[in-house]
């Protein structure tokens, strides 16, 4: 977004330079113009009230101070310059000063509103005029810029601003003949203006002819040495160059003359993540931050770093929350599913952020052949894959302890059943000794005992009886 210009003190109601912008490379409000008395038509009348003139002037006074104390009270102000516009509504340069002060506060539509009352008051009030175009500029609204441009030419045929101004506009959308045409005539009604001289610095830049970018970029700088973009853009033509060294002085430069230049804290946040400063690229993105909270790359980049600085955690965060702003940022899932994959041990999420990633790229075919991608992804992937047979392992291993525990539970069972049998076959049971006699009878008389054998004469053989003979006569007697 760019920001107006301040109407400033002079003898008598005027408007000076106090432009400040947001850091972009688009185009700038309205910048230092006379005192208010000369822009006025021969024909024009000017009468406000003394006491209106007074309360301007202290309403100027309260926002130099402010300035220079480096915070700007908002409220206060407002409430100055509306002071001075009851004493008299013909005052147009308090409610321009309102369109300002709303404008700086993103309330668009009531700094718009306080510019169409300024020149309905002041037709010739030009600072509105450009204001206004500026805004429907950075709003895309060039049809509508364009109109108010040449609006401004009619009454100012030889305004140099509105051509430099138009000259942008031609430069955005692709016509650099064009661009360069109204670039050169602003440059022959005011050889000073810088605005033209950015327009051509930015247009060489874009057709790579980085040396007449240099030259036009320190033309300018002789004009105007406090200017960021300037420094910002010959960073850009030496960072073509290959001369990164002297590319991060000019950025330096840049955020020297005014600290809150996003573009050369981008540029120089970038190169310390080139070289693995990660302190040095977290300050410089916690800079653009405090510009622009809504930021999703620089979230995304202050996450890397906070990454290479092993604060994993908090790296997380900034992904989740540039993720919020830009879901579809395909970079956010690359890093998260790094972070994952390397820092965290959960593979698994991080495949399936590659392949998120993949997808958001336009698919493999979009990404070159030696991108860390596929190299992370098939590292991640293998890891998944012994995870895995890892715990099939293990499951399977338990499976067989308990199968071999149970085995054991079996035979242990088993044996204490064999155990217990032959207890009770051995242990309880009387061991037998001899036969028993026959049961007799009750009343039988018992047989006597058979005589034993007569022990055979000491010396003489043991033989077996002799058997008889079945052909030989027998000598039993009858």
């Amino acid at each position: 977004m760019n920001r107006p210009s301040f109407m400033m003190r002079p003898l008598l109601l005027a408007a000076a330079a106090a432009l400040f912008a947001a850091g972009c490379a688009g185009t700038k409000a309205a910048g230092p113009t006379t005192d208010a008395t000369k822009s006025l038509k021969p024909n024009e009348p000017q009468s406000i009230s003394n006491r209106a003139k007074l309360l301007f002037e202290d309403a100027l006074g309260a926002y130099e101070a402010q300035k220079k104390a480096g915070a700007i009270d908002y409220p206060s102000l407002e409430r100055k310059f509306n002071a001075a516009l009851s004493a008299d509504s013909g005052l147009a340069e308090a409610q321009y000063n309102l369109g300002v002060l709303a404008e700086r506060q993103g309330k668009t539509q009531e700094a718009i509103g306080h510019y169409q009352a300024a020149l309905k008051t002041k037709p010739s009030l030009r600072q509105a005029s450009e204001n206004l175009a500026v805004m429907a500029q950075n709003a895309g609204d060039v049809t509508g810029a364009v109109s108010l441009y040449q609006g401004i030419l009619k009454i100012y045929p030889d305004d140099a601003n509105s051509r430099a101004r138009l000259a942008e506009i031609y430069r955005q959308t692709g016509d650099h003949d064009k661009a360069m045409e109204f670039a050169r005539a602003a440059l022959m009604r005011e050889p000073q203006s810088v605005t033209a001289y950015k327009v051509m610095m930015r247009s060489y830049l874009e057709r790579r002819q980085l040396a007449m970018a240099k030259l036009v970029a320190l033309r300018a700088l002789k004009i105007d040495q406090n200017d960021p973009e300037l420094h910002h853009t010959i960073g850009l033509v030496l960072l073509q160059e290959e001369k990164k060294d002297d590319a991060r002085l000019e950025f330096k430069r840049a955020v020297e003359v005014r600290a809150d230049y996003v573009p050369s804290h981008v540029a120089l946040a970038q190169l310390e993540l080139d070289v693995e400063n990660y302190p040095g690229a977290e300050a410089h993105l916690r800079r653009i931050l405090q510009s622009n909270s809504k930021n999703a790359a620089a979230h995304l980049n202050l996450g890397v770093a906070l990454k290479g600085q092993g604060q994993f955690d908090k790296a997380m965060q900034e992904y989740d929350e540039a993720e919020k702003l830009d879901p579809n940022m395909a970079a956010i899932y690359f890093n998260r599913a790094v972070l994952l994959h390397r820092n965290k041990g959960v593979p698994e999420r991080a495949v399936e952020l590659y392949r998120k990633y993949v997808a958001l790229s336009g698919g493999e075919v979009a990404l070159p052949a030696e991108h860390p991608l596929f190299a992370l992804m098939r590292e991640a992937e293998s890891i998944v894959q012994a995870q895995r047979d890892a715990v099939l392992q293990e499951e399977q291993a338990k499976k067989l302890e308990e199968l071999q525990k149970q085995q054991q539970e079996l035979m242990k069972a088993e044996e204490a059943k064999q155990g217990t049998v032959t207890n009770a076959a051995g242990t309880d049971a009387p061991a037998p000794t001899q036969p028993a006699a026959a049961v007799q009878p009750a009343g039988a008389a018992a047989p006597a005992p058979a005589p034993a054998p007569a022990p055979a004469p000491a010396g003489s053989p043991q033989t077996n009886p002799p058997k008889a003979d079945p052909n030989e006569p027998s000598d039993d007697l009858f």
